[in-house]
């Protein structure tokens, strides 16, 4: 029930009472950002303790078929969804129907997915390095 629909209360008890309601939802909320800053309710562990060789290792092979799986559809014909064949043939067909916003943007988007191949592949390279080095480390266990 609202203070507003309580006309038998005085108008100074309405505010007093409105002020504290917000004061203690103020400390509430307070609170609870005190208690974590992050809004997880965990505190913060300090330092990284190691450089997560360990946890990379792990992942590495789901990595590798993750970047095998984007640089297939990439390099994939007009008919495979997010290739690039298909963003270059809408982009002539974007500018031969004169649709020249619908050209630039689809052109801006070819020129950024163009650049993720040799992203993709530098990552792909670095990454069998990793696997390397895990498999001579004990899967990073030192770590």
């Amino acid at each position: 029930m609202s203070s507003t629909s309580r006309p038998w209360m005085p108008a100074a008890s309405r505010t007093r009472r409105t002020v504290v309601s917000l004061m203690a939802v103020g400390a509430l909320l307070g609170a609870a950002g005190a208690a974590s800053a992050d809004g997880t309710g965990k505190q913060p562990s300090g330092a990284p303790t190691g450089d997560g060789a360990k946890a990379l290792c792990k992942r590495a092979p789901k990595i590798d078929q993750r970047i095998d799986r984007i640089l297939e559809r990439l390099n994939g014909d007009a008919s495979q969804r997010g290739s690039i064949a298909r963003l270059e043939e809408r982009v002539s067909r974007a500018k031969s129907a004169g649709h020249t916003a619908v050209e630039t943007y689809l052109n801006d988007r070819l020129t950024f997915r163009r650049s993720l191949v040799p992203t993709l592949q530098g990552r792909q390279k670095d990454l069998a390095d990793v696997e390397k080095w895990c498999e001579s480390n004990g899967e990073g266990a030192d770590s």
